[in-house]
Formats: C-alpha cells, structure tokens, sequence
C-alpha cells in the first residue's frame, strides 16, 4: 500500500471513530460530537451549532422535520439537499453518507411507492441507527447500505439522482466519489448536494488538522478544483452556489480558528450526460416498460 492509500485509510477511520461516537451517544450533538466523538475537542460542525436554529435554519421545513422518525434528524448537514433535488415520483435516489437517515426519509415521501431511496454509510453504528428510525416509520421504499462513498454498492446506471449533505468533504478521495457517483448515474441522472468548500487555499495548520478534518473544515475542495474533478468525471451543466452568509456560523464550528476565511456552505449540482435514446428518470423508465409490452403494429 502507497503512503498515500495508509493516509486516506487513516483519514477514513478517524471519521468513521468519529460518527460512530456520534451514532452512540444519546445526547444531541453535533456532527463533530461536542467532545463525545474521538478526535474532536474544540469545534462543533454541522447543523446543531447553526445560531440554535438547526435544521430549519438549513432549509428544512419544521411540518418535514415533525413527520420524521424520532432520531433521525441528527443536525449532521450543512444544507438541505432535497430543497434542490427536485425530485419526482417514481425516481431511484442514493443518498451518500446517510447518517440517521433524515434526507432519505424525506426523498422517500417525495419519490412515492413507486420510487426508491438507498442510503450509503461506512459506519455500522449509523447505518443500525437509520435502519431503525426506517423500521419505526414504517418506510417500505428505504434501504441503508454499508459502503464506502468512494467505491458505492450500487450498479451502473440505475439511479436518478444522487443526493449528500456536508459528506463529501470528509472524503480523503473526492475524485473518486464523483467518478463513482457518475457510473452509477443512469443519463441524465443529476446531483444534488450540499456541502462545504474552500474558497481559497487554507493554512497548513489547518489543513494538517485531522479534528477539523473531522469538523467538515480543512478536507473542502477548492471551489475550482471540484469543478475541475466533476468535469473530469464526465459531469455537465456544474452549478456551485456559494452561502456566503453561512462564514459566520463556520466560526462557530472552529472558534478562534477564522476557518469563516476559507470555507462557506455551498450547493452543488451537475448532470450526467443523456445518452441517445436513454431514459433517465423513473417516470421515464416506467414508461419505456408499458411502452415495451405493447405489440407492433402490423
């Protein structure tokens, strides 16, 4: 194994220790853990910390958030990635780095019966935790599976969008969960995330600190280097949207750090190009299949 395959192996456990004690601890913190998960001691990331407000505050709305299984909204986001999703009844979503399973239990109202919503996680103690918030609200068109973001258990092809909330930059590897994001993309399969970026280059001091790594800080991309990975990938029609406003509330996660300087939330989308004559959505799919069983006309 190369130095750097035993460096990403070891940025991945820290965040798995990390969100496991996040999954096992009955209080309500953070994402970072408010000094119950390993690595972290001073900041605080994610929604919890978000002017008190937390998830409203990122865009979900508070009569969602009453609908949803107790435990499952784990104020883990920066962002509310269903608010640009658009999704539509029938479609397949994947939702990287489920957690508690709230996005996914919101997709799932949203794709209806006839839709299906897959949530992928690396840490057993998140995917036991939303496998039971799934079994207590009865969501018969969810399933959460084990994996890493980076090598996804989902074929080629066969999902319409994928969705992902302040994950992405915990990845030690993001070139690779994009290419892989778009191989299981079916054309004209889009993305639908919200996560942290960098809006210029960050301190090595920062950069080199594998709590704020943790804290969804110094692992950000460069806003230019992720459209760069993405547009390698294959992707089109890429869309970050800076939240200026959310540099403030960075602070917060970090104090005394300034991290507000470098990094602010952002929603990010992009396309899967359409292949000749492919369908890409469920409804679309569906109706490739009535359209397949009606005989030829003489």
């Amino acid at each position: 194994m190369s130095e750097t395959e035993k460096q990403r192996d070891k940025i991945r456990q820290a965040v798995r220790d990390n969100y496991a004690a996040v999954a096992d601890s009955n209080d309500d913190a953070s994402c970072c853990g408010g000094g119950s998960a390993p690595v972290q001691e001073e900041s605080a990331c994610c929604s919890g910390t978000w002017s008190g407000s937390g998830s409203v505050q990122l865009g979900y709305s508070a009569e969602d958030l009453a609908e949803l299984p107790e435990g499952s909204d784990m104020a883990l986001g920066c962002g509310n990635p269903g608010a640009i999703a658009a999704l539509a009844p029938g479609e397949t979503v994947v939702d990287l780095g489920s957690g508690g399973g709230i996005d996914c239990f919101l997709a799932a109202k949203r794709v209806g019966p006839d839709g299906r919503v897959i949530g992928v996680d690396m840490t057993p103690q998140m995917l036991a935790k939303a496998r039971a918030n799934a079994a207590d609200g009865g969501y018969k068109n969810v399933e959460f599976r084990l994996g890493e973001i980076e090598h996804l258990p989902i074929a080629d092809g066969t999902v319409d969008v994928i969705m992902s909330n302040c994950v992405i930059n915990l990845s030690p590897n993001k070139r690779s969960v994009l290419t892989d994001a778009y191989r299981v993309l079916a054309p004209g399969g889009r993305l639908a995330i919200s996560d942290i970026v960098a809006t210029q280059p960050m301190p090595e001091a920062v950069l080199n600190d594998l709590a704020l790594l943790c804290g969804c800080i110094s692992g950000a991309a460069l806003v230019d280097d992720l459209k760069a990975i993405m547009a390698e990938a294959g992707f089109v029609d890429i869309k970050i949207d800076l939240k200026d406003a959310s540099r403030e509330f960075l602070d917060k996660w970090a104090p005394g750090k300034s991290v507000g300087d470098y990094v602010c939330s952002a929603t990010i989308q992009a396309t899967k190009p359409k292949a000749p004559h492919a369908y890409a959505t469920g409804a679309a799919k569906s109706a490739e299949s009535s359209i397949s069983k009606t005989p030829p006309k003489p």
